[in-house]
């Protein structure tokens, strides 16, 4: 269907009418005679009587003018609904900052780094593909806290984890306080949005919440947990008497983060090393999108062009017309 943009600029067509009338009205007024015209009435191509302007001028011209108020109204084609399907998740990324993520197990070429520096250097690497999501991060320790809340501003959202220090949250780690803000922040989006990535390499030690009551809340608020273990399993501490083999890990309870996951309709994930935690997040990202509420809209076609180089041809070839003619009467006087 064809349609104005603006049709109140149509309007302006009635402003040669106007002029018309004001010239009307003038034009009962008395001329006042000028004493020299004598002199200039014998000069070439000048008339006693006037040149009357020829009517086919003042139809192109009306014409011209009638395309050009046309084209500022901005015409338009207006095609039928589309409906346009938005694909995309809300993911709250919880990451546990206590200080025992300062443990310095894991190793990128050949140099070790602590778990919160590792989970920094692919979580980035997540977010950047996440393109379309909504985004927010908690970071929790003795109290969790939003540290971004949902957004598409990825870029915020990258540079608040890189910011993000050991320790921040308090000394030890509420698991379940954790989960029971998550699912504050996720229960009024759409059901098959709500997605939970919770990182940590501790058990439950604080916190007014037990993790096995926040999961009973998010299962009922359909609020799906990814449970991340982070940590080695074995690494060699130098000591005093020599060095020994230790597990840096042994106060993970991964039997907690496989019930968070498995009763949510999530999965437990235990990362061993960066590679493994790379893996992880990639297993992650190939999650199925989800199509949400459709948006619709019309696609429409500018058609203002088509008006206003008509408008401007008229005009070109009205002068050229004007100009021919001036030029046979001076041939001719």
């Amino acid at each position: 269907m064809l349609n104005l943009a603006y049709p109140w600029l149509l309007l302006i067509a009635l402003l040669p009418l106007l002029i018309g009338f004001k010239r009307q009205a003038n034009a009962r007024v008395e001329a006042p005679v000028i004493p020299v015209g004598h002199w200039l009435q014998d000069l070439p191509g000048v008339s006693k009587s006037g040149n009357a302007v020829p009517w086919w001028q003042t139809l192109l011209l009306m014409m011209a003018w009638l395309l050009l108020v046309v084209a500022l109204a901005r015409p338009q084609h207006v095609g039928e609904p589309v409906d346009v399907p938005v694909t995309g998740r809300d993911l709250l990324l919880a990451v546990d900052i206590s200080p025992s993520m300062d443990e310095q197990d894991m190793v990128i070429n050949g140099r070790g780094i602590n778990r919160l520096q590792a989970v920094k250097r692919v979580v980035s690497d997540f977010i950047e593909q996440r393109s379309g999501d909504r985004l927010g991060l908690l970071l929790f320790g003795t109290q969790p806290y939003i540290q971004a809340p949902l957004s598409f501003d990825h870029k915020t959202i990258q540079t608040l984890l890189d910011e993000a220090g050991i320790g921040m949250a308090g000394r030890a780690t509420a698991i379940g306080d954790a989960m029971g803000l998550a699912v504050k922040r996720l229960r009024d989006r759409p059901q098959q949005q709500r997605v939970v990535i919770l990182l940590t390499d501790g058990a439950n030690t604080a916190g007014e919440v037990t993790p096995d009551k926040a999961t009973e809340i998010a299962k009922a608020a359909g609020v799906r947990f990814y449970t991340i273990g982070i940590g080695a399993e074995s690494m060699v501490q130098s000591g005093l008497l020599g060095s020994r083999r230790i597990n840096p890990s042994r106060d993970l309870d991964e039997a907690l983060l496989t019930r968070i996951a498995e009763q949510t309709g999530g999965h437990y994930f235990r990362a061993r090393s960066l590679p493994e935690l790379e893996l992880i997040y990639e297993s992650i990202n190939q999650l199925e999108t989800i199509e949400l509420e459709g948006q619709r809209y019309r696609p429409v076609k500018e058609l203002y062009v088509w008006p206003a180089g008509l408008a401007l041809s008229l005009w070109a070839m009205l002068q050229l017309l004007r100009l021919r003619a001036g030029r046979k009467e001076v041939v001719s006087v």
